[in-house]
C-alpha cells in the first residue's frame, strides 16, 4: 500500500520538541489521575463461594459504587490459604465459610484489624462469636452441614431419608453416598472437625470412617458433591448447607436437613493486612452487613442464611428455609472451638486423606465384610459367638487412629505439615513424608487384618 506523507506549511510548523514539552504538560496530569483512579477503584477479592453468588454482589457493589471494579479470584478454600501465601500484596479480601482458616490467616499475621459499623449485627449465633474477637474477620452470613439427598433416586433404591450421620453407616447406603476430602474443601473440613469435637477423637473418627466406608466417591471439589446428587450420580451426599438450599430452589428433587449432631458458624470475609485499598475493602464488608447486602443472600441462586436477624422477619421465606435465630435444632447448644480447629488443620486434612482417600477401596473392603457379618447375625437371630467376637476385633482394628488427639494439636507436631496432596501419588517430602508414610502402613495393616478376620469368620456362601 502506498503511503502518502502530508508536509506541514512553513507558517504551521513548530520545533519538535515544544510540541512533545506542550503535549505532556496539557496530557500528562490528566493520564496520571486517570492511571491513579482506575487502580484505586480496583478491588481484588480471592473466595470459595460459587460465580453464581459472587456474581450478584460483583454487579451490585459495582453499582452503587460507580466507577469501582471488582475482579474475583475463585479458589477453593485450601487452595486459597496457599495462593494468598504468594500474591498478599495484591489482594484486598479473603471471602470464604470456613472459620478456621480465618484463624490460620489470623496466626500468620495476615489480617487487618477491621470492625464494621454496620448495625443489627448479633455478637453471638448459636453461642457462637459472629466477629473474630480481635477484629481480624466478619461474619456476614450463617452455614451449617447436614445431609442433603435426591427423592428419586432414594425411591427407585428403595431407600429411606437420611436423617442423622450415624444414618448414614447403615450398610444399605454402601456405594449410593458422595462426599468431598477435607484437605479439598474447607467446607468439609468444618464438616469432619465438627464431629470430631462433637464426638471425640476416636468416636468422630470411627463415625467418619463408617460414612467413608459407603462412599461411591471422594469428589475433587465440594460442589461436585450437590452436583453428583442432583444428576443422580449418587443418591446422598454430606454438605453445606447453602447447596442444599439453592439446589432445592432451583427445583431439583433434593432435600437438605441438619444432623442433631452439627454446628452453625459464620461465614466470614476479612482485609488482607497488605491490601492495596483498604478502604474499598471495607466499603464492600459494609455493603455485604448492609439490609440491602444480606437481603441478596436469599436469592435462589445464593440461599445462604443472613447473619442479619432482622432479615428473616422482613422477607417471606419458603417453609423449608432455616431460620437460625429461632429454631433451636440448629446446633443451638453446640459450642465449636476454633482455636483447636485451627492449630490441627493441616493435620486433620493429612489424616483424613491417609486413612480414608488415598485407601478408600481397601477401607471400603473391611467395612463391607464387617456388614455382611453384621447382616448375618442379624438375620439369622442365633447366636454367632465366633463371628461377633470376630467383628468387633474387625471393628477395632479399623478405628484405630495412629496418633491421639493430644499429638494432633501439639503445634510442633502441626508445624511439619505443610505439603498438601491433591492425589495419592503426588509426592511430600521430608518429615512430613515420613510421618504419612508411617500412617498409611499403620491402617493399611489394620484394614487388611481387619478383612481377613471376618472373612475367615463367616461361613462359605
Amino acid at each position: 500500500m502506498t503511503r502518502i506523507y502530508e508536509h506541514p506549511q512553513p507558517c504551521q510548523k513548530k520545533p519538535a520538541k515544544w510540541r512533545a514539552v506542550l503535549y505532556v504538560l496539557l496530557f500528562f496530569p490528566c493520564l496520571i489521575h486517570a492511571t491513579a483512579t482506575h487502580s484505586g477503584q480496583r478491588l481484588v477479592i480471592v473466595t470459595s463461594f460459587p460465580e453464581q453468588m459472587t456474581e450478584v454482589f460483583k454487579t451490585a457493589f459495582e453499582r452503587r459504587n460507580p466507577g469501582s471494579m471488582v475482579e474475583i479470584i475463585s479458589k477453593k478454600t485450601s487452595a486459597g490459604l496457599k495462593y494468598l501465601d504468594k500474591n498478599r500484596n495484591s489482594i484486598d479480601l479473603f471471602w470464604v465459610s470456613a472459620p478456621d482458616a480465618f484463624e490460620v490467616l489470623k496466626k500468620k499475621g495476615m489480617l487487618k484489624r477491621y470492625r464494621p459499623r454496620a448495625e443489627g449485627i448479633p455478637r453471638r449465633l448459636s453461642g457462637y462469636p459472629v466477629n473474630d474477637p480481635d477484629g481480624y474477620y466478619s461474619g456476614f452470613a450463617a452455614a451449617g452441614y447436614g445431609v442433603m439427598w435426591n427423592r428419586d433416586y432414594l425411591q427407585t433404591h428403595r431407600l429411606a431419608a437420611p436423617r442423622e450421620w450415624i444414618d448414614l453407616t447403615r450398610p444399605e447406603y454402601q456405594g449410593h453416598i458422595g462426599l468431598s476430602a477435607p484437605s479439598r474443601s474447607g467446607t468439609t473440613h468444618l464438616t469432619v472437625e465438627a464431629i470430631l469435637q462433637l464426638r471425640g477423637w476416636q468416636r468422630g473418627w470411627a463415625l467418619i470412617k463408617a460414612m467413608a466406608a459407603n462412599a461411591k466417591t471422594i469428589t475433587v471439589k465440594s460442589g461436585d458433591v450437590p452436583a453428583g446428587v442432583a444428576s443422580g450420580e449418587f443418591g446422598i451426599g454430606i454438605v453445606i448447607d447453602f447447596y442444599g438450599l439453592m439446589t432445592k430452589a432451583e427445583g431439583a428433587p433434593v432435600e437438605f436437613t441438619y444432623p442433631a449432631e452439627t454446628v452453625l458458624v459464620p461465614a466470614n470475609i476479612a482485609i488482607l493486612k497488605e491490601a492495596p485499598r483498604p478502604e474499598l475493602a471495607e466499603r464492600f464488608i459494609e455493603f455485604l452487613l448492609s439490609p440491602q447486602g444480606q437481603q441478596l443472600l436469599l436469592k435462589p441462586e445464593i440461599s445462604r442464611l443472613p447473619i442479619r436477624p432482622a432479615t428473616y422477619l422482613e422477607n417471606d421465606l419458603p417453609d423449608y428455609f432455616p431460620r437460625p435465630y429461632s429454631a433451636r435444632e440448629l446446633g443451638a447448644h453446640v459450642a465449636f472451638d476454633v482455636l483447636k480447629s485451627r492449630r490441627r488443620y493441616n493435620v486433620v486434612n493429612s489424616l483424613f486423606d491417609v486413612m480414608i482417600s488415598y485407601r478408600l477401596d481397601e477401607l471400603r473392603a473391611a467395612m463391607a465384610s464387617v456388614q455382611r457379618a453384621e447382616t448375618l447375625i442379624q438375620s439369622t437371630h442365633q447366636p454367632h459367638p465366633g463371628l461377633a467376637g470376630a467383628v468387633a476385633r474387625a471393628r477395632d482394628l479399623i478405628n484405630r487412629i495412629p496418633i491421639d488427639e493430644l499429638t494432633a494439636g501439639d503445634p510442633h507436631f502441626a508445624s511439619r505439615f505443610t505439603q498438601k496432596r491433591k492425589k495419592a501419588t503426588d509426592v511430600v517430602t521430608g518429615r512430613q513424608a515420613e510421618i504419612e508414610n508411617s500412617w498409611d502402613t499403620f491402617v493399611l495393616n489394620n484394614y487388611r487384618k481387619a478383612k481377613a478376620i471376618v472373612d475367615s469368620a463367616l461361613p462359605p456362601e
